[in-house]
């Protein structure tokens, strides 16, 4: 697993968004000046978030983002996953984008790789947005 700029940003732009509540949208122009991201970039991300019913829109004046679900019931993972890909090291010990891979083929490598995935998934679905605020 490599964190990439796209699940970096999300993660802060969510985390902003968990602790003003989830009552109030808020703008993307007060997200991106409080950590200093591409407005453009955040753009892009938002669409891919909003797809995947992590934060919700309204337009107008009072509109902007919220989330869309209670930061109790987002994990790290999801998010994670939604914006990189698999958790595991290499794609043949993933559970979720399995493939065969050239390390398939020495078992002893396999359950290593099997135990750092196991070690990461379970830590970042068991933390939520909301322990992070």
């Amino acid at each position: 697993m490599k964190l990439t700029t796209k699940s970096e940003y999300a993660l802060l732009a969510l985390i902003y968004i968990a602790r003003r509540g989830n009552e109030a949208y808020l703008k993307l122009d007060d997200i991106c000046a409080h950590y200093d991201i591409p407005k453009k970039y955040l753009e892009q991300l938002f669409i891919i978030l909003k797809q995947n019913r992590f934060i919700k829109t309204r337009r107008g004046a009072s509109g902007g983002y919220c989330l869309a679900r209670p930061a109790a019931s987002i994990s790290l993972a999801e998010i994670i996953r939604c914006l990189d890909g698999a958790l595991a090291p290499t794609e043949s010990v993933s559970k979720y984008f399995f493939a065969e891979t050239p390390v398939s083929q020495e078992k002893k490598l396999i359950r290593i790789f099997k135990d750092i995935r196991n070690y990461i998934a379970t830590k970042l679905e068991s933390l939520t947005l909301q322990e992070l605020i």
